[in-house]
């Protein structure tokens, strides 16, 4: 009998743990991107809702470089994922857009570039697209695709962006964007810009590898709408990521964060 009892306790031991061992295999989940952290420059932590989905996702592209990995990330991810975080909830809390919780990181390569209507890269002054790429983003564009691009300088970086431009089409121009610039007034106006810097030179000169002038371009397409909103020598990601450090100055964040914000709204109603 005693023998019996002691089988069935065990049993009973047995079975309690494999059903809170279950459990916690259940409870447990990866991070939505941790398949591409080690190519980040600041990963952070999913936030509670990271599976709710949202009328509106911002798309973080995921291109390639041959400079990636040289400072230990690629040259995609920088300001990822903390600063892509941080816009989002302030994009949900000062709009009545109902954001996605998380980026949704999307290759060049992949189709599913088409289910993200805005999109914004980092760096592109290093990027390398391939020509099945560039035919792809030229088809993204031509459905209405919206492209955010930030943090690049001087005149070399800016050639090499522009030839990515090119391979998608071939005489494209960029413009300056006056102070009458649709997208400067769709919520926040934006008439008075002032150039927003990295954070490692945002106490000092605020030039950045040489680019000394700051510049909004964009690039239109054959019916005035702009496709590509672009800010050359400067870094708007910086004004996201360094959102909540009390050392980068509250109004250059707070001019990266109004001029994002008017970008995501102007894609949506344009």
């Amino acid at each position: 009998m005693r023998l019996i009892i002691r089988q069935r306790a065990m049993a009973g031991v047995l079975l309690l743990f494999c059903a809170l061992t279950s459990l916690g295999f259940g409870q447990y989940r990866a991070r939505i991107w941790s398949r591409y952290e080690a190519e980040m420059q600041d990963p952070v932590e999913d936030p509670p809702d990271a599976y709710r989905k949202g009328e509106f996702a911002l798309g973080r592209l995921r291109y390639r470089s041959p400079l990636d990995r040289r400072f230990g990330y690629s040259r995609w991810g920088i300001d990822a994922n903390k600063g892509d975080r941080l816009f989002i909830g302030l994009l949900q809390r000062l709009t009545r857009i109902d954001v996605q919780p998380v980026e949704t990181i999307v290759d060049a390569s992949d189709d599913n570039v088409f289910n993200l209507p805005w999109l914004v890269a980092i760096s592109v002054g290093d990027w390398r697209l391939s020509p099945s790429e560039a035919a792809r983003f030229r088809d993204y564009f031509d459905r209405g695709g919206f492209l955010f691009v930030d943090d690049f300088h001087n005149e070399r970086e800016w050639a090499n962006f522009m030839k990515g431009i090119h391979d998608m089409y071939p005489a494209a121009e960029a413009q300056e964007l006056t102070d009458d610039e649709p997208a400067f007034h769709v919520l926040y106006d934006l008439t008075h810009r002032v150039r927003v810097p990295g954070a490692n030179v945002v106490l000092g000169s605020g030039i950045e590898r040489g680019g000394t002038v700051p510049h909004w371009r964009g690039i239109f397409d054959s019916r005035g709408r702009m496709m590509i909103a672009i800010s050359f020598n400067q870094d708007v990601g910086d004004a996201w990521e360094f959102a909540d450090v009390p050392e980068y100055p509250e109004r250059l964040s707070s001019e990266g964060i109004r001029i994002g914000v008017n970008y995501a709204i102007y894609a949506m109603t344009h």
